[in-house]
This record gives C-alpha cells, sequence and structure tokens, in this order.
C-alpha cells in the first residue's frame, strides 16, 4: 500500500514528501522528477512566481545507486523565493517580521474557513498552506508513481479541452497518442492549435482586465489491465478514488469519467458500450464508460475531465471583509496565475497516478519490481 505525506508553506523554506510502499529496485533518478516539476510550471497564463522557481527535487532517502530500496522515500523542493520571505517566514518567535497581518478576507479561497477552524487572526497562516505551491510535492511523488507504472504499460497524459467559453474540437478519429503528442508541444497543453490560439486571446484579455480565467482538462490513462480496484465496497472502487483524488486539487470544482454529464442526457441504448468478442478477446466500439465499470477498470482508456474555476486571487479586488475590524473592504491581493488550467492537467497526472499505482499494486503487490513482474505475468 503506498502512503505519502507532504508539508511546506508556499513561502517558506521548502516543500517536502514522504512516500511509503514503493517496491525496491524500481528505477529512478532525479531528472525523472524533475521533469515532471518542469512541466507543471510551465503554461500560458502563469505568473511571476514560475520564472523565479526553478524546481528541482533533491532525494534524501530510500533511493540508492539509482533504484528504490523498499524504505520510505524523502523528498525536498527548496522554494527559492524563501530569500526574500524570511523576515515574513520566520519559524522562531520574537524575529523581526516586517510585514502586517493580513486580514482582507480573498472570496473564493480558504481564508475566512480556514481562519475560523483554526482561530487564527492573520490569514498568512492559512494560505500558505492553501497556496498550490503545495502540489509541488504532489508532482514529485506522482513521478515516482509514473515511472512504476511505465514499467507495466501504462502511461499518463493531460490536455487542455476548454478555456473560459472557448472549446477544442478534435477529430472523433485522433489517436490518444497524436493528442498527447500535440499537447505536449503546446504552451496550453492544448490538441487544437486553432482553439489555442482563441484560448491565448481569452488569457490576454482576462490579465489586461486584472481578471482570471478557467476551464476544462482531461486526464487519459492508456494501457491500464482489466480489473483494477473492486465492486465490493464503497472505498475500494476505483472510480471513487479516481474523483477523489481529482477533485481534492485546488481549484478543481467537477470531476466527470467517461461521457459523465453528457452521458446522463443519453438514453440507456446508447450510454452503455456494447461488447463484442473478437480476435480472441472482449472488444468495445465506444468509452462512455471512461475505462471504469463497477469501480473496476475494463481494459479500456480511463477518461477523466475535470472542470477548474477561475484564480481567486485576481488583481481586481473583490468586495470582502476585514477579518478583525468586520468593516467592509477590498480583498488582499496576492501574486498569482491568470490561469492555470494546463498545470492543473499536469497536477492531475500525478494524483491519478498515485492513486492508480496503489490500486495496481493492490492487485500485483510485492517487495520488489520482480517479484511484482512475476505477479503480473501470472
Amino acid at each position: 500500500m503506498l502512503r505519502y505525506l507532504t508539508a511546506g508553506e508556499s513561502h517558506g523554506k521548502a516543500i517536502v514528501a514522504i512516500m511509503e510502499g514503493m517496491p525496491a529496485n524500481l528505477k529512478i533518478s532525479s531528472q525523472d522528477i524533475d521533469k515532471e516539476l518542469k512541466r507543471r510550471q510551465i503554461g500560458y497564463g502563469r505568473g511571476q512566481r514560475m520564472s523565479i522557481e526553478i524546481d528541482k527535487v533533491e532525494i534524501l532517502s530510500g533511493i540508492r545507486l539509482g533504484k528504490t530500496l523498499g524504505s520510505p522515500i524523502a523528498l525536498m523542493i527548496n522554494n527559492i523565493d524563501y530569500e526574500n520571505w524570511k523576515k515574513v517566514m520566520p519559524v522562531e518567535e520574537g524575529k523581526n517580521i516586517f510585514q502586517e497581518p493580513v486580514t482582507h478576507l480573498r472570496p473564493g479561497h480558504a481564508d475566512l474557513a480556514g481562519c475560523i477552524k483554526y482561530g487564527q487572526k492573520d490569514i498568512r497562516n492559512i494560505l500558505e498552506r492553501a497556496s498550490a505551491r503545495s502540489t509541488a510535492s504532489l508532482v514529485a511523488i506522482g513521478a515516482i508513481a509514473k515511472k512504476l507504472l511505465s514499467e507495466f504499460g501504462i502511461s499518463i497524459f493531460s490536455h487542455v479541452v476548454q478555456i473560459g467559453e472557448i472549446k477544442a474540437s478534435l477529430d472523433q478519429n485522433i489517436m490518444p497518442e497524436e493528442v498527447h503528442r500535440l499537447a505536449e508541444k503546446s504552451d496550453l497543453r492544448c490538441a487544437d492549435e486553432d482553439a489555442a490560439n482563441q484560448m491565448r486571446k481569452k488569457i490576454d484579455s482576462a490579465k489586461a482586465d486584472k481578471d482570471s480565467v478557467g476551464g476544462v482538462f482531461e486526464v487519459v490513462i492508456l494501457g491500464s489491465p482489466i480489473g483494477l480496484g473492486s465492486h465490493v465496497h464503497p472505498d475500494r472502487r476505483l472510480s471513487g478514488r479516481l474523483a477523489s483524488a481529482v477533485m481534492s486539487i485546488q481549484s478543481i470544482k467537477g470531476v466527470e469519467i467517461g461521457s459523465g454529464f453528457y452521458g446522463a442526457s443519453l438514453p440507456g441504448s446508447k450510454a452503455h458500450d456494447e461488447l463484442f468478442y473478437e480476435n480472441d478477446k472482449f472488444t468495445r466500439r465506444t468509452n462512455n464508460a471512461g475505462g471504469l465499470e463497477g469501480g473496476m477498470t475494463n481494459g479500456e482508456p480511463i477518461i477523466i475531465k475535470a472542470a477548474v474555476k477561475p484564480i481567486a486571487t485576481i488583481a481586481k479586488s473583490l468586495n470582502s471583509v476585514d477579518l478583525i475590524t468586520k468593516e467592509a473592504v477590498k480583498s488582499h491581493v496576492e501574486r498569482a496565475d491568470v490561469c492555470h488550467v494546463p498545470a492543473a492537467g499536469v497536477i492531475a497526472e500525478s494524483t491519478v497516478a498515485i492513486e492508480l499505482a496503489n490500486a495496481f499494486l493492490e492487485k500485483y503487490g510485492g517487495d520488489s519490481i520482480e517479484e511484482i513482474a512475476n505477479h503480473y505475468k501470472a
């Protein structure tokens, strides 16, 4: 069973993570992880922070001579910008803090609920951890999970299908591998370049208006074997676990699998994927189920879409209230992106990779890659 824990504040010294349960002898390097961290940082509409931070992982334990040991893996990603925030984010009491407490609540953020829940009088004590900066640790862990899955022919990619009201239009016959190739070439991770050009204009317009814009991304998992997950109990249904993994990412407000909400409008005769037996195997000619039936993988590509709300921190302050005085104020402004939909897709790749790797180990588990390979072949 894979378990992980992350820690760190947005402008603290570092973002850290510990992963336990990864089998021994999986080949992994810091370059493998850094490649995924870089993908999280790029994307049209990202903010100034991405030009400051150049995320590089430091592997502290659990890997020797390029292979996992079976012991807990500890990772650290230093925050380069911490040098500029030392007096704002000191650990010890009594240090000279040059910034006044943040008290102007930001609509759409964790500010109000977090301050009330944890009894805080400075919003910074909430926003620093609530920040999407924390997802760097998820991507680092996800890179290791992806490497495990790739050993067994399972690949994961994401692409943007909508920014604002602008939707990508792809040929229904286009192969997933081609969508992946086109998405990796695009600074918006969009496989439809005509739509991407309109999306860039939408983002530019939002930036000029001191606003932000959301959208929709799709995660595609190829090569998954039949039978990951289980129908026997709600917490073992892989559909629920994958949806939860995506929904737990900051700014995600909706998740669908396969035809999702559109499928709800179809009659049953068209919503379900008819079965055939051809060339000694069961086949389907459609994939409305999105690769999951009864909470289990059915051998088809797993398709997950997620709706990303516009970033709540915008340069155009909204009407709000002061946490302490309760007076009407304009919301606090922090440095932020205009659009982070492409990055959200990359983060989702990692969160679903972790959950899928967990389900894979449940079914084919062992203490080493070699043992798991034997189980998988059997």
